[in-house]
């Protein structure tokens, strides 16, 4: 156990006084908060409205499409394909009628594309125009139908709330809040896994080739010196972890109050605008700038922190033991680590693709699956853990993932060990994963 301790405290120092961890502890949050604001920023400078000339046959829609941010309306008189660029228009809206009377189709014509904000809000206009005149036949007045738009615009109308029944316990639900922490938890454990199981093996791979790794087995076990590494190197990402946490607590409570006005203005319209695929960055973006609509005191952030260090350990610990394993067969070639790498880095591709989805419906088959077996549930749990025990899991899903999550760290350490203790002696001869699988299953 000493010889253990000494290599942990080893591989500990000897990272953390690096300058590359100084460097990428203090500027990562800065980066990241700056990419945040930035590309929020960007988006709403990148915003253009469009101009669209309307052509109406019918008649119907003439004057009656409102403008908005991605697309100003306008009917002109003797407009046509041959000309509409001429008078300064981007596009053409043309509305065929065969009897100049009833819309048969609407076409919109442009030399470049205007984007999928400029068809949808043509889109919408066009369905409002057509719900208006289906209700002025129904026998519904203009006033009705215009009072009725009016009150349905207003969001506090039905004063709506999501809630968690469990018995006779009402809990009110914050699904927002819920999708940027499960998001976050799950950005931040696929990052580290690449990053510290990277880091393992590279570590691996330098002591092999510098023959530092005969000299270290002469005096400790082969799997201590495997088990020693791993533990150093996750204490030293779980020290970079809290530093990160504070930092970017730091920066995101001060960076609303320094920024220009416009800026976070410029921001606000850049959120409205993003489309439904990029929910949880604008929420994040929401998150920082502090926004009242979401209430972080209604989360259990007990539970959720003790998950998210657990999975985050049990992650890297289940990987890194595969990426040491990885760099004791690996010599000096690196499209060899490329091709041993590959069945280590899908799953956990895989799991940051199911994570978006797990965040959408965290109760179905895809998520359940994910957040059991090990190799996704460290990314994938995060995002179902965040909704609430036992709202979005329940109790003996959450003990069957950590324990399954346990039992496969052992097992791939196990694994491991037996490949390292054979592959981190052996030089010149490249290995595969069929000859590693037994070395592992070999007798001693």
């Amino acid at each position: 156990m000493n010889k253990i301790f000494i290599i942990i405290k080893r591989e500990y120092l000897t990272r953390v006084r690096n300058k590359t961890f100084l460097l990428s502890t203090f500027l990562l949050p800065i980066v990241m908060l700056l990419f945040i604001f930035g590309s929020a920023y960007l988006g709403a400078k990148s915003l253009k409205q469009y101009s669209v000339a309307v052509k109406d046959e019918s008649g119907l829609y003439k004057n009656k499409m409102d403008s908005s941010a991605s697309a100003a309306f306008a009917y002109p008189d003797d407009i046509s394909l041959g000309n509409y660029k001429s008078k300064g228009y981007d596009g053409l809206l043309v509305i065929y009628s065969h009897n100049k009377a009833v819309p048969d189709s609407a076409r919109l014509y442009s030399e470049k594309d205007l984007g999928l904000g400029t068809d949808g809000a043509v889109k919408k206009q066009l369905q409002k125009v057509n719900e208006e005149k289906l209700l002025l036949e129904k026998g519904v007045s203009r006033g009705i139908i215009d009072s009725i738009r009016k009150e349905s615009a207003n969001e506090e109308l039905l004063n709506f709330r999501s809630y968690k029944v469990k018995g006779t316990e009402l809990k009110e639900g914050n699904k927002k809040l819920s999708s940027i922490i499960g998001f976050i938890s799950g950005i931040i454990i696929y990052i580290t896994l690449f990053i510290y199981g990277a880091s393992v093996m590279r570590g691996v791979m330098e002591e092999k080739m510098n023959r530092i790794a005969e000299v270290m087995v002469s005096s400790v076990k082969p799997f201590q010196l495997m088990l020693g590494k791993i533990i150093g190197i996750a204490a030293v990402g779980l020290t970079q972890l809290l530093l990160w946490i504070t930092l970017i607590m730091i920066l995101s409570s001060v960076l609303p109050l320094i920024l220009p006005a416009d800026t976070l203005q410029n921001v606000q319209q850049a959120n409205q605008s993003m489309p439904g695929a990029m929910q949880q960055g604008r929420d994040m973006t929401t998150l920082i700038q502090g926004s009242t609509g979401i209430d972080i005191s209604s989360v259990n952030w007990f539970a959720i922190i003790s998950m998210f260090l657990f999975y985050f350990l049990g992650g890297y610990l289940f990987y890194a033991a595969l990426f040491a394993a990885v760099g004791s067969v690996i010599n000096e070639d690196p499209q060899e680590a490329q091709s041993l790498m590959l069945p280590i880095t899908m799953p956990i591709i895989f799991g940051f693709i199911m994570l978006s989805s797990t965040i959408e419906n965290p109760s179905g088959p895809l998520a359940f699956w994910g957040s059991i077996i090990p190799f996704t549930s460290p990314i994938v749990m995060m995002a179902r853990v965040a909704g609430g025990v036992p709202e979005s899991v329940p109790y003996w899903q959450l003990a069957l993932s950590m324990l399954l999550l346990i039992g496969g760290f052992l097992f791939t350490t196990w694994l491991s060990a037996k490949i390292y203790r054979t592959g981190i002696l052996m030089y010149g001869k490249k290995a595969s994963w069929k000859e590693m699988l037994k070395w592992a299953f070999r007798k001693a």
